[in-house]
């Protein structure tokens, strides 16, 4: 294929300008202006479109195995493709848990045969996510987990934290970790605020986050080992991964598109559908989440796509489960809510979406210099669109930007060279296999 006239921009080489792409066996072959097509090319046209490289989403639940009546890894890839995501990585929370090689094993040998992109997972720090006794890091690696997370479980003991990042250093792998102290819970995971309190509920104050995250950037200096920090939502947490960066620390962080977009405020319109883990905040650490983004204290966007289903979600703020799907509107929030209002340049939103969150967990992504992987995302940075659910390849549904209009829309996604979406259909495997 040869990908003609867009404009292509490659933060991980600092290249932007109109160039063209020739792919060939599942490779960037060459990138030049005016290339000429070969006999048998095909020719996609990329006028008025970014050329980018794949975006690469290191925070996703795709609930398989176990929980698939909310997700797959068919649908979830396939909400992922829409979005113009050709790498994600899973979470360990399924069922059962992530916390063995062979399930690791098997995991990897039915993403191949039914996801349409790239996909990956992390596996458990500890067993069965109890916090108690950590997995074997070593196993599980060569099994091929892209790092160790209890993601939706804070690991409660410094000392199991510390034992991990030595471990973990050793292999160079992340401790990917979900910061909380749980004992600062009230009776729900909602920010500690006013609405909070004009919804009768009692909640969880950003400093349950800012205490974890002081912690283990402390225990990630003393080690050496490498922590990346999920989702980030407290403004004095920005502040600490920035102080910490200084120090020269080895901790790297991530916000979501929900925590840099919406305050807890949303909770009073959208209940459920805008209850997060951590929980959304208040105006003045949305600000300092968006500034963090900025000056590079938080490295990547990732989603936290957390699919659950309309049961779930009507079960009333106290009961249901937190999490939205990300992954089909994480380009137009980032491109309405980050580039279009100034706070990062077009070149920072897309590195933010493709090298950096490959270089948090080691994956050879996220550039189109010749010879990388032909994972590409063509997008209309001028498109506007209204967010539709029921259109949505994710199985579910859980979502607050239901009807929100929003500026940047994905037209296509290759990945290895082969086009799996293209202008709002989805691909099926067959048809490129």
């Amino acid at each position: 294929m040869l990908i003609k006239g867009g404009l292509v921009l490659d933060p991980a080489n600092a290249l932007q300008g109109r160039y063209d792409l020739r792919l060939k066996a599942g490779k960037i072959a060459a990138l030049g202006p005016e290339l000429s097509a070969e006999p048998g090319e095909e020719v996609l046209d990329a006028q008025g479109l970014m050329v980018v490289p794949g975006f690469v989403d290191i925070h996703v639940h795709f609930r398989d195995p176990g929980l698939t009546h909310k997700e797959t890894l068919a649908s979830g890839s396939r909400a992922a493709a829409a979005g113009g995501f050709t790498s994600v990585v899973c979470m360990a929370n399924t069922k059962p848990v992530m916390d063995e090689p062979e399930l690791v094993r098997a995991f990897y040998k039915r993403a191949a045969r039914e996801a349409v992109v790239h996909v990956y997972t992390v596996a458990g720090v500890t067993r069965g996510l109890a916090g108690e006794e950590l997995t074997d890091f070593a196993a599980l690696k060569a099994a091929g987990a892209a790092g160790f997370s209890d993601d939706g479980n804070p690991i409660p003991s410094a000392r199991l934290m510390r034992q991990a990042l030595e471990e973990a250093g050793r292999l160079g792998l992340p401790v990917i970790a979900h910061e909380g102290d749980l004992s600062l819970v009230a009776d729900t995971i909602v920010n500690e605020g006013t609405a909070a309190a004009r919804l009768g509920l009692g909640g969880m104050p950003a400093a349950a986050e800012d205490i974890q995250v002081a912690r283990d950037v402390l225990l990630a200096g003393l080690t050496g080992g490498h922590v990346h920090i999920q989702h980030v939502s407290s403004a004095r947490s920005v502040a600490i991964i920035r102080a910490a960066k200084v120090r020269g620390v080895p901790v790297t962080a991530e916000a979501t598109p929900h925590h840099f977009t919406l305050t807890d405020e949303a909770l009073l319109t959208w209940g459920a559908d805008a209850k997060m883990n951590p929980p959304l905040r208040s105006a003045a650490d949305v600000a300092a989440v968006r500034q963090g983004l900025a000056d590079g204290t938080l490295d990547a966007i990732a989603t936290d796509h957390a699919p659950h289903t309309p049961t779930e979600k009507a079960a009333g703020l106290a009961q249901a489960p937190s999490g939205i799907i990300g992954l089909e509107t994480a380009l137009g929030l980032t491109w309405t809510e980050l580039v279009q209002a100034g706070v990062l340049t077009p070149a920072q939103a897309v590195a933010k979406l493709t090298y950096l969150p490959a270089r948090i967990v080691g994956l050879a992504k996220g550039t189109l210099r010749p010879g990388a992987d032909a994972d590409i995302t063509i997008f209309d940075p001028n498109a506007t669109w209204e967010v539709d659910p029921a259109r949505f390849y994710s199985q579910s549904r859980n979502t607050p930007f239901a009807g929100r209009r929003l500026t940047g829309q994905v037209r296509y996604t290759l990945v290895g060279g082969r086009l799996v979406y293209a202008n709002g259909t989805v691909l099926e495997k067959e048809a490129f296999a």
